[in-house]
């Protein structure tokens, strides 16, 4: 797959030993401090789909662990969340962004981690992601099961989208055969809506998504989002983490709000990541969360309240350090 590094440096460059000299990567013992310290070293950070939240955000966390820690950072667009565990499991990134849901599956061995549950640590819970489902107006589209024999994109192979989209179509009753599934990322699945090649997209972003912001400024009333809320029930049996929310109408210039499912995002590390880098990043996102929101408005939704509620992924010792004290 092709990896697009953004971010400062613009290096493919794959840092397995990101600690320093004297943090060995071991969890503090209970109520031992460590130095809330960045070592000397580079680190990759996993993204997602270009032009995603994931993406932009990602660029922007890596500049400002680059322009303010020992540390120089770059991140890398991906196929996003399923993707992301797996590789930072074998040490192909260091940091990585993820859906809420899939980081659950992952810890417990289930989903797209069935028999082989990962050992990952949460540096923060950060914004949430709204479920937007776009299809063209003149689809005959108006709900989940109205997909039924329409060309639907549900997202790049092993991203969280495609784990939501795949759970809709579950929740709605559709199996495979019912509908025509295009496994793509989100610039093909906005290229194929305005060519009319796929009937309508499931997303799984923070708002507003650039992507998304270009297809509805773009093609204007010829698309239109659609409430999947009913769904919401069969998937809080799969895992508690869905919730209601809303996509608001000034987001896109929408007639209205958009009752949608909303999961949480959480930003992931493997459990031997050092605590100092753990402790000196966390603490870094909150100090220069002005910088982020900069970067991209779901910054904003980042908060110290929030951002300790992880369950059921750990929260990586340092990161609590840098919370909590």
């Amino acid at each position: 797959m092709r990896k697009a590094f953004v971010g400062v440096l613009g290096l493919a460059l794959v840092a397995t030993g990101c600690g320093g000299k004297r943090d060995t990567g071991a969890a503090p013992q209970p109520g031992q401090q460590v130095a809330c310290e960045a070592a000397d070293g580079r680190i990759t950070i996993a993204t997602g789909n270009v032009g995603g939240v994931y993406y932009v955000l990602g660029g922007g966390l890596a500049q400002l662990i680059s322009n303010n820690t020992k540390l120089k950072a770059t991140a890398a667009d991906t196929g996003a969340s399923v993707q992301n565990i797996q590789q930072l499991g074998d040490k192909t990134y260091d940091i990585a962004f993820s859906l809420a849901d899939t980081a659950a599956d992952a810890v417990n061995g289930k989903s797209s981690f069935e028999g082989k549950p990962q050992k990952i640590q949460a540096l923060a819970r950060i914004y949430s992601n709204y479920t937007q489902v776009v299809v063209r107006a003149d689809s005959g589209i108006n709900s989940i099961k109205d997909f039924r024999g329409k060309r639907i994109s549900t997202g790049s192979p092993k991203s969280g989208t495609e784990v939501i989209a795949n759970r809709l179509l579950q929740a709605e009753g559709l199996k495979d055969g019912d509908l025509s599934p295009q496994r793509l990322a989100l610039r093909q699945s906005v290229d194929g809506m305005k060519a009319g090649t796929i009937d309508g997209l499931v997303w799984s972003g923070g708002l507003p998504t650039p992507e998304i912001t270009d297809l509805t400024t773009s093609m204007k009333d010829k698309v239109k989002f659609i409430d999947i809320t009913s769904s919401l029930p069969a998937l809080k049996k799969l895992n508690e983490v869905y919730d209601q929310g809303a996509i608001p109408a000034a987001t896109y210039s929408l007639p209205a709000d958009v009752p949608t499912i909303v999961v949480p995002n959480l930003l992931l590390v493997r459990d031997d990541f050092p605590a100092g880098n753990a402790c000196a990043i966390t603490k870094l996102i909150f100090d220069k969360k002005a910088d982020l929101e900069k970067t991209h408005p779901s910054a904003k939704e980042i908060t110290k309240e929030t951002a300790v509620k992880t369950d059921p992924v750990p929260l990586h010792p340092g990161a609590k350090q840098a919370l909590t004290s």
